[in-house]
């Protein structure tokens, strides 16, 4: 690690989340249709439409939010696992798939407590919820009709920066070939466990919060493995 400055590294995880999650941003969506459909046969949420999910008992959303978590956490580690065989030089598409990976399961996560993102005003909380997964505090932003094609690159911004602070310590392993393939399976699967904890976090208490005196009191559950 001597022979690599930490700062060089930090840069380079930067620019690779950032370009990352722009791509990601342009071309992953999780279709709400087909994930309401999930929602009704593989969990067996008893809704017509999202709104109806405000009536789901918390406990009950909270247990296939945990699930959605658990199996981006198992996609990450496989991914990881693989490409982390070639040490940095497999860091780019690893960053691309990772980020994919995320914000699927940012989306899943926000369909599943009963948030849409069909308009701008829902993409952009979209993404002020993976900016608090990211560990970064942007609720008070102003967003208005109109600048999310502005808002989101700067909200990109501000996750690659910190998600840099995070992995540069902990990511200095991916520089050994080899080694690396376990490093990387591992670290990918707790970055999802700690942004997709995070993002779950965000979006139970807006749920509770828009609930107002059906909220229960529940104390969020931990996630185990």
């Amino acid at each position: 690690m001597s022979a690599v400055p930490k700062g060089w590294l930090r840069r380079s995880i930067e620019a690779l989340v950032r370009r990352g999650f722009s791509e990601a941003y342009k071309t992953i969506q999780v279709d709400p249709t087909r994930y309401l459909l999930q929602l009704q046969t593989a969990y067996g949420i008893p809704v017509s439409s999202y709104q109806g999910i405000f009536s789901v008992p918390l406990p009950q959303l909270d247990a296939v939010a945990m699930d959605v978590i658990r199996s981006g956490m198992k996609m990450a580690a496989a991914e990881g696992a693989g490409l982390g065989l070639g040490g940095f030089l497999t860091l780019l598409p690893d960053m691309g798939i990772l980020s994919a990976i995320t914000l699927r399961t940012i989306q899943k996560l926000s369909l599943t407590y009963g948030f849409e993102f069909n308009t701008e005003t829902e993409t952009a909380e979209l993404w002020v919820a993976a900016a608090s997964a990211a560990g970064v505090d942007i609720s008070r932003e102003l967003v208005e009709k109109g600048v999310v094609k502005r808002f989101v690159p700067r909200v990109i911004q501000a996750i690659a920066v910190q998600a840099s602070k995070e992995m540069v310590d902990k990511w200095a392993g991916r520089l050994v070939p080899i080694l690396s393939g376990v490093v990387g399976g591992s670290l990918n699967y707790y970055f999802v466990r700690a942004w997709g904890g995070r993002a779950m976090h965000h979006f139970r208490e807006r749920h509770r919060l828009l609930r107002e005196t059906h909220a229960m009191p529940e104390t969020p559950p931990q996630m185990k493995g």
